[in-house]
């Protein structure tokens, strides 16, 4: 199989089953960027791109934890937009370094302001510079959207519909609202479980 670019190789993760258990996992870390994230990363921007919000010449801003900005690095460097990345200090330093090996700008913003201090940020920068462009993760209609159409079927298929529970963390709930939302028009009675660290 020949894949023309990096982009071809997002989403089509496997399922794994755990030792044990009925109880299996998709390995979304075999994305290109190595998160679920690359999914609604690329959604975003070629929506954008579709309907002229985004075009040649716009420098991508977006506020992230990490993950999502590893995603917008890699799909804007492989479009050949400029790209910026805003996240709180604190955040691994093996992610500032992905997302700077992937030739976005990172702009670290104050730790105790947390996730609404790189977004309050990027939006002071967005009304200074007409240029930018900001996907808006956690209100963009993409972001679900695309685990609807792509994640949530992929799943079905690969467990021949049946799941009984499907469990995700929660960033932007973007992954639980489009698979929750498939899965239970295909089977009102599935659990569908929110997980999120306990102190955020």
């Amino acid at each position: 199989m020949l894949i023309e670019n990096v982009l071809g190789l997002i989403g089509n993760t496997p399922l794994v089953k755990l030792n044990g258990e009925n109880i299996y996992a998709k390995a979304e870390f075999l994305n290109p960027g190595g998160s679920i994230k690359d999914r609604p990363a690329l959604a975003m921007i070629e929506g954008a791109e579709r309907d002229g919000r985004l075009k040649p010449g716009a420098i991508i801003t977006e506020p992230t934890s990490g993950n999502t900005g590893i995603g917008v690095a890699l799909v804007g460097q492989q479009k050949g937009y400029q790209v910026r990345i805003l996240m709180p200090e604190g955040m691994s330093e093996e992610r500032k370094k992905i997302i700077r090996a992937l030739g976005a700008e990172l702009v670290l913003t104050p730790e105790k302001d947390g996730i609404a201090g790189a977004v309050e940020r990027v939006r002071e920068m967005a009304a200074e510079d007409k240029r930018i462009f900001v996907p808006q993760q956690f209100e963009n209609p993409d972001n679900p959207r695309i685990h609807y159409e792509q994640t949530a079927p992929e799943l079905w298929r690969q467990m021949s519909g049946d799941i009984a529970c499907f469990v995700a963390g929660v960033g932007s709930g973007g992954t639980l609202q489009g698979v929750g939302k498939f899965l239970k028009e295909k089977k009102p009675d599935i659990k569908i479980v929110a997980v999120e660290p306990k102190n955020v």
